[in-house]
């Protein structure tokens, strides 16, 4: 495939099955692998009907497990946290090879470098089955992030790891995880390493109305010239929240913000469109007020940044470097304790 060609993507919106209500961890895993199977076949199914072309499928955040109702970070861990080289990873490598594409998607993950911990971790897989890319979250209200074990994660992966872009026949690919998507910081942070198309697993109330997450996709597309294919769930079953709360608006915006696909309620291939790498390769080179990377005062910026650090790092490393796994009542006094800065400070 050429540098400047073009293909289908598609947001596949499937149904999240959750794991909470499992007995144990074989029980998990065996839906988990359940799930896998079904989304494979859904996958090769909906590349017959919109044709050979479909190179990259992106599936929503939560697709595997769901996420913790109250389950303490040990337990979720050892529940449904992914290892690296597990048996579900190779299972979407048999998915990715069986559909030949690209398959995105989203997971909580252990690290052995980080035993007490679990990352969320946006990956791609390639079509010939293996792990090309791996994100963790940096911004999460309720789970560990590289940020909170800052030193000791980039003593083991370098500061490359923090933002990764990997580049590929369908293009540079990024991942941002579910509500990053409303954090610009996130997206430019990629799109400064040449991130070209994002992919957006997301699991997110939508609406007939406007909703904070459909207005950033298409902001995020605009201030970088980028693709963003994003794929929500056709709701979360076997949990108490209602099932549809997290239903539709995948969708795939193009470099100019224009929604070129998006799917409705329930479980659906609609969100599929044309990702033109030729024609957004042009529109970066045109000069023009609408060629926004090209004039932004990058340093600028820097310094309006420096000296407004609220959000501590290496926040779960203990006095002697290693990483302690905390409760979910602690990232919730460690919010209120931010505000409390910014007040202090003037921001808020």
């Amino acid at each position: 495939m050429s540098r400047d060609a073009t293909y289908m993507a598609l947001a596949l919106q499937v149904t999240c099955h959750a794991v909470n209500r499992c007995a144990d961890r074989a029980a998990a895993r065996s839906r988990m692998a359940d799930s896998i199977a079904r989304i494979q076949d859904q996958i090769i199914a909906s590349k017959r009907f919109i044709g050979p072309d479909v190179r990259l499928v992106v599936l929503p955040e939560y697709f595997l497990t769901g996420f913790p109702m109250g389950e303490g970070p040990a337990l979720w861990a050892e529940k449904v946290a992914l290892a690296m080289d597990g048996p579900e990873y190779k299972a979407l490598g048999q998915a990715a090879r069986s559909a030949d594409c690209f398959i995105a998607g989203n997971a909580y993950e252990r690290d052995p470098h980080f035993p007490r911990l679990y990352f969320q971790t946006s990956f791609v897989v390639a079509p010939q089955g293996n792990v090309i890319l791996r994100y963790r979250r940096l911004i999460s209200m309720f789970a560990p992030s590289p940020y909170d074990v800052w030193d000791h994660y980039l003593s083991v992966y370098g500061k490359d790891a923090i933002f990764p872009v990997v580049e590929t026949e369908i293009g540079r690919l990024a991942a941002i995880a579910s509500e990053e998507i409303l954090y610009p910081e996130i997206a430019r942070a990629h799109a400064l390493r040449g991130a070209e198309i994002f992919v957006h697993s997301s699991s997110e109330v939508a609406s007939p109305l406007a909703t904070p997450k459909n207005i950033a996709k298409q902001a995020r597309a605009i201030e970088n010239l980028a693709y963003v294919v994003s794929a929500n769930s056709a709701g979360v079953a076997d949990i108490s929240i209602p099932m549809a709360s997290t239903d539709a608006s995948s969708k795939i915006v193009d470099y100019r913000g224009q929604v070129l696909a998006e799917a409705g309620y329930g479980e659906s291939m609609a969100a599929f469109a044309p990702i033109d790498l030729g024609a957004l390769h042009a529109w970066r080179r045109r000069p023009g007020m609408g060629n926004i990377p090209s004039r932004l005062p990058l340093a600028l910026f820097a310094e309006a940044y420096a000296g407004h650090e609220a959000q501590v790092r290496n926040g779960l490393l203990d006095p002697d470097g290693a990483p302690h796994a905390p409760d979910p009542a602690f990232y919730r006094e460690r919010q209120l304790q931010v505000i409390a800065r910014l007040d202090q400070s003037g921001v808020i």
